[in-house]
């Protein structure tokens, strides 16, 4: 092996390869990336937040095939060529079983859970996604969600996504605009409706702790005019 001097400047900026190796790496971009744009037009495009987990996968795999094709010498076209098309093959092989099996799609990519219902969090289908309260709240703002009374369901989607059904017509519920890390709940009075600060489920204050969540704090429930969100 040969011996590597540390911080050598012409080996790291320039390397070892003659001049025109970097005409040769300019090439292998080329063919790598229109082999690679034909079969992911193949393959069909989405938003990485539309990915599912085996669509991610490919795309880790791709990269590193792709990449390492692109500029080590070591690699011949063909052979970096071929394991793209596996690759390609094995996700469309997939997609193929995900429509014939639905069991397949559910194994690979999980189901909906359910993370809110009747205007209050659930807690267990928050831990089954390894998420908080805090997430949920922030995406419920981002679809113009300003009352957790509100909404009727929402589930959190097999692609990460949160899909919500507001109530025809709101119920109080715990207020999420502004968020509470920026503005504390509303004093609580004699006439007030009580939730949970946490999760939203409407409770008496004489209850110690949420039966939903366990938390202590309580927070004035409000009601929103409008039980549907704004047009996005």
């Amino acid at each position: 092996m040969d011996q590597i001097t540390p911080f050598d400047l012409e080996r790291m900026i320039f390397g070892t390869h003659p001049a025109l190796f970097y005409l040769e790496i300019a090439v292998r971009v080329v063919i790598i990336w229109l082999w690679t744009v034909v079969l992911l037009r193949w393959v069909g495009g989405r938003g990485i937040s539309q990915m599912s987990v085996v669509e991610f996968l490919l795309v880790i795999a791709l990269g590193s095939a792709v990449g390492d094709a692109m500029f080590y010498p070591d690699v011949p076209l063909l052979q970096a060529m071929l394991v793209i098309l596996l690759v390609v093959l094995a996700d469309k092989g997939i997609d193929i079983a995900f429509r014939k099996w639905s069991r397949a799609k559910r194994l690979v990519d999980g189901t909906p859970t359910e993370v809110l219902r009747d205007g209050h969090l659930r807690q267990a289908g928050l831990a089954s996604q390894g998420i908080g309260p805090t997430e949920v709240k922030e995406h419920l703002r981002m679809k113009g969600i300003r009352n957790l009374g509100q909404v009727e369901y929402a589930f959190m989607e097999p692609s990460g996504e949160l899909s919500v059904f507001p109530f025809p017509q709101a119920r109080p519920g715990l207020p999420i605009v502004p968020p509470q890390e920026l503005a504390p709940p509303a004093a609580l009075n004699a006439a007030s409706v009580t939730c949970c600060a946490n999760c939203g489920l409407i409770r008496d204050p004489s209850e110690r702790t949420c039966p939903e969540c366990h938390a202590t704090e309580l927070a004035a429930a409000r009601k929103e005019d409008d039980g549907a969100p704004p047009e996005q």
